[in-house]
């Protein structure tokens, strides 16, 4: 559960979850486009939310295609549900 918060103590990852949740998935670019942050950036950050395993990306080259990675998704939410009840 702490990766998962550590993961989600950013509003720029909370964003980046947002969008990622709201399509089946999305390239570094794309998401660029929708944030106002630099390239090297979201890739950062994209790399600490697949650390934590709330999205995975699968290679298509020359580009990665991100998505929630909904099982661990799901374990994110339950885990955070129990600890606030």
């Amino acid at each position: 559960m702490a990766a998962f918060c550590k993961a989600l103590a950013h509003p720029a990852r909370i964003t980046i979850l947002k969008l990622l949740l709201s399509k089946e998935s999305c390239i570094c670019g794309d998401i660029v486009k929708e944030i106002p942050l630099a390239q090297s950036t979201v890739s950062q950050h994209l790399k600490e939310l697949k650390k934590a395993g709330l999205i995975q990306g699968n290679i298509t080259p020359p580009q990665v295609k991100y998505c929630i990675n909904q099982d661990n998704w799901l374990a994110a939410k339950k885990a955070l549900k129990t600890f606030l009840k």
